[in-house]
């Protein structure tokens, strides 16, 4: 059997370029890889759009989801041709629970307003990270001008996104790999582990890693996708 598509998604305040260096080496080691836009407008429709993706794919696919993009793989995930799901800090609903739900139980380690939102011409909202507060909080080891450009350049989301409930949860029928930072402040570390434990997931803990954990650690983060890849092939096989 091939093995499968890699497909990865981001999170909110994101976008697909903070795969690059996780791309540039599942790339030279021959992986297939798709890095698509998450669009940010909600969980049903960002799940049903990555689900949309997945349909139009050859053979089977390890999800890869990055912060909110863990929420959206966790449902997208219910696709039978995905064969595996690998969270990059993670968030992991249960059926019923949004993402606030979650950051309710282990409220995130970052102090004081550093949320942004703004009115959108049809009367929603949406909402990003004040820039000046962004590399502190998201990417605490991530090069200063990076991280400068990614403040900048970052992709709002939905205001009400983190407020929708997962409407499947895909962990419960496919396994799952994650890789996090100690040093996250958005998701605390006790989240995900709680999160991870509860999924059954082989768990990677990055120490002192930030939120950005796949721009400060590709190495590390490629390194687990490629066991989800080759654990998910080798069980096709069987």
């Amino acid at each position: 059997m091939a093995n499968p598509t890699i497909v990865l998604i981001h999170g909110a305040f994101g976008d697909a370029s903070s795969w690059r260096g996780v791309y540039d080496r599942l790339n030279h080691d021959g992986q297939t890889v798709l890095a698509p836009p998450n669009p940010l407008r909600g969980l049903p429709y960002d799940a049903s759009y990555t689900q949309s993706l997945i349909d139009q794919l050859d053979g089977p696919v390890v999800l890869v989801g990055h912060s909110y993009g863990g929420a959206v793989i966790t449902v997208a995930g219910s696709s039978d041709k995905v064969a595996g799901l690998v969270y990059v800090a993670g968030v992991v609903p249960d059926v019923g629970e949004s993402v606030n739900d979650l950051q309710e139980r282990f409220p995130s380690l970052a102090m004081g307003p550093i949320v942004q939102p703004r009115m959108l011409p049809d009367g929603s909202a949406e909402a990003s990270i004040d820039p000046a507060q962004f590399q502190a909080v998201f990417a605490a080891d991530v090069p200063d001008a990076d991280a400068a450009f990614m403040a900048i350049s970052q992709r709002p989301i939905s205001a009400t996104a983190f407020d929708d409930p997962a409407s499947s949860a895909a962990w419960r029928s496919k396994p799952s790999w994650a890789v996090f930072g100690t040093a996250d402040r958005p998701v605390a570390p006790q989240l995900q582990r709680f999160s991870y434990d509860r999924a059954n997931a082989d768990v990677t803990e990055v120490e002192g890693a930030s939120h950005f954990v796949m721009l400060s650690k590709p190495d590390i983060v490629a390194s687990v996708i490629e066991e989800a890849v080759a654990a998910c092939t080798a069980n096709a096989v069987v």
